[in-house]
């Protein structure tokens, strides 16, 4: 059995955080550990979603489980994603973010998405998302293209996210991480 490893997740603002992430040319061992890694993280953060800005690789590589409740597990891991429909019909949703801790504020997005992938055995692969799993696979997407939610924001929430993040950065610095136990689904 494989021990977990766990990556750090940059936090907000990261200047790696707005870079758009490079396509990922070949898919190898390094990759996989790297995809293992990042479910890992986000399982434990806890999330429901990653992507490899997130833990400071700038590759377009994606992953997420919006499994709800008692349902299992269904980790996705998604190589050079990228949307190819989307539905006129738009939803809101409160999104949060695992490199923007605490911080949580409606986005609107179209409903449904269309995306396709290359999975980590180099299959090309083509879905339908909706509900959260559609939220969820545009926010990581965005992470992908250096937009986080609070973009979606008028300048002054988000400048005051901005300078929270800013000040918990500052004491994680001088005090250390604090204990975890926040329980809202984080992207």
């Amino acid at each position: 059995m494989r021990a977990m490893s766990l990556r750090p997740i940059l936090l907000h603002p990261d200047p790696r955080l707005k870079a758009v992430a490079k396509p990922v040319a070949q898919i190898d061992e390094g990759l996989r550990r790297l995809a293992q890694d990042m479910l890992d993280t986000m399982y434990d953060a806890p999330g429901i979603g990653l992507a490899a800005p997130q833990v400071g690789v700038m590759s377009r590589l994606i992953v997420m489980d919006c499994a709800k409740g008692d349902e299992p597990a269904q980790p996705m891991v998604l190589v050079n994603p990228e949307v190819t429909w989307t539905s006129e019909e738009k939803a809101p949703y409160e999104e949060g973010c695992l490199s923007i801790p605490e911080h949580f504020a409606d986005v609107t997005r179209p409903r449904e998405v269309e995306v396709r992938w290359t999975d980590l055995d180099g299959q090309s692969q083509t879905q339908r998302f909706d509900g959260l799993w559609a939220v969820c696979v545009q926010h990581e997407i965005d992470h992908l293209n250096g937009k986080l939610f609070i973009d979606y924001l008028g300048p002054i929430k988000r400048g005051m996210i901005t300078r929270k993040m800013e000040k918990l950065k500052r004491d994680i610095a001088r005090d250390g991480p604090a204990p975890k136990g926040h329980e809202a689904a984080r992207l």
